[in-house]
């Protein structure tokens, strides 16, 4: 990503096109970028294009907001500044929620060879057909966004001739549970997902409602190092 569109898109965010649509105009924004009226139509333009930015033109005016690959690429830029100047900050972030039951993609994803072969290499194991889903408390809501700026081990993305799959970040954890003692485990969170926030997702080589002896509606601890 070129440094114009992260200055534009940061631009943009600072305007706070991040949490909802905001009214801009090409005149309004070039002040901002402090360019030509013609530039700041043209960033706009282009980052439609780039799929990073939704844009709307009303009656009443123009109106943006950030898709989330734009604020994934703004993510991706602050945990690199972080690499620069918190390299050896530890991280530790504890979650707490219930289990719930998940929509089933996990089952389907972790089975997909385009995912399993690299979390046998990342991840040191196949792990078991589906995740164990929790929704999280509000106070950690608010500690998984620090997730966001944690370094992760990327797992990537790919096509097959039908479809394009997206990529996603592991982070490890563990389980605080008496039953979860040796048990590896990563929460995973996948670029594309139709889950909310306040759910997370839980990968592992065995299968931890199971091992964990766990119902929808019983409430789990984790932390994750990174």
């Amino acid at each position: 990503m070129d440094a114009e569109t992260i200055f534009s898109l940061r631009k943009l965010a600072l305007l706070g096109a991040m949490e909802q649509p905001i009214k801009l105009s090409a005149a309004s924004f070039s002040e901002t970028l402090k360019s030509s009226v013609q530039t700041a139509a043209r960033r706009l333009q282009e980052m439609e294009r780039e799929g990073l930015i939704y844009r709307r033109i009303m009656v009443d005016g123009q109106w943006v907001m950030l898709t989330r690959r734009g604020i994934d690429v703004l993510k991706a830029e602050c945990q690199e500044y972080r690499q620069i100047f918190f390299a050896k900050t530890n991280l530790e972030v504890e979650l707490v929620g219930k289990v719930i039951t998940g929509l089933g993609e996990g089952k389907y994803y972790t089975t997909l060879e385009g995912y399993k072969r690299q979390f046998k290499r990342k991840l040191g194991f196949f792990p078991f057909p589906g995740t164990l889903n929790i929704k999280l408390d509000a106070r950690s809501i608010e500690a998984r966004r620090m997730l966001d700026f944690a370094n992760a081990i990327r797992i990537e993305g790919f096509k097959t001739p039908k479809r394009t799959f997206g990529g996603g970040r592991c982070y490890p954890c563990e389980i605080l549970h008496e039953r979860a003692k040796g048990i590896r485990s990563f929460v995973i969170i996948p670029e594309r997902t139709h889950y909310p926030d306040d759910i997370i997702e839980i990968i592992s080589p065995v299968f931890l409602r199971k091992e964990l002896q766990l119902n929808d509606g019983d409430y789990l601890a984790l932390r994750v190092k990174v």
